[in-house]
């Protein structure tokens, strides 16, 4: 086992045999893929666990998806975070979609070889998409204001108090200027305050109410 892989069961105790399995084919899939269809950079394919997969999964730190949630990726590239959410929680429903049709053909191999059946991967512009989300989420795709221009009609608010639905974007740097242009409500936490690697200091989520 990869002592990239042993940082996610760490930080995850509680998964199951198949996701423990899962999470460990994610390795040798991407590398393979990677092959065909540059999707992540040589020197981050070395990294995949923690500037991938933790990355991804950082937003399971901060929020919980309940049984049921409606799941969007936007600009999903090689399928972050939607991926390892995806297996994370198998009882959730996940659309991932890029403009780029090539990279949504990795994500559609990885999710088949894995026998993700709760992921479907789309080569589609977030405008086109007609169904509604509980939840969207992406990772540096875009500046905050752009991503909620595109997407916040695809997006129903609560009926229920506890359910937080929104926006969790993971961002990096320094976000003053692109928040204070975005202007709506929203908040941030340090990813740091979850993962130890240095790689997560300037890493943050931010979340936007629906």
């Amino acid at each position: 086992m990869s002592q990239g892989v042993q940082q996610v069961f760490d930080q995850f105790p509680n998964l199951s045999d198949k996701q423990k399995e899962q999470f460990s084919q994610l390795e040798q899939l991407y590398t393979e893929w990677n092959e065909k269809i540059n999707v992540i950079s040589r020197k981050d394919i070395e990294q995949l666990y923690t500037r991938h997969v933790l990355h991804s999964l950082a937003i399971a730190k901060y929020l919980t998806f309940s049984p049921g949630a409606r799941v969007l990726d936007i600009g999903t590239g090689g399928g972050f975070p939607g991926i390892p959410l995806a297996i994370l929680y198998p009882d959730c429903q996940f659309l991932l979609v890029d403009s780029i049709g090539k990279k949504i053909k990795v994500v559609q191999g990885v999710a088949e070889a894995l026998e993700l059946t709760n992921v479907k991967a789309e080569h589609i512009r977030a405008e086109k998409i007609k169904q509604k989300f509980d939840f969207i989420v992406s990772r540096a795709v875009a500046r905050t204001k752009l991503v909620y221009q595109w997407s916040n009609k695809l997006i129903e608010a609560s009926d229920h108090p506890t359910a937080a639905n929104g926006y969790l974007l993971l961002k990096g740097g320094d976000l003053d200027d692109e928040l204070k242009e975005f202007g709506r409500s929203h908040t941030t936490q340090d990813i740091s305050e979850y993962f130890e690697d240095e790689f997560f200091e300037t890493k943050k989520i931010v979340y936007i109410p629906a």
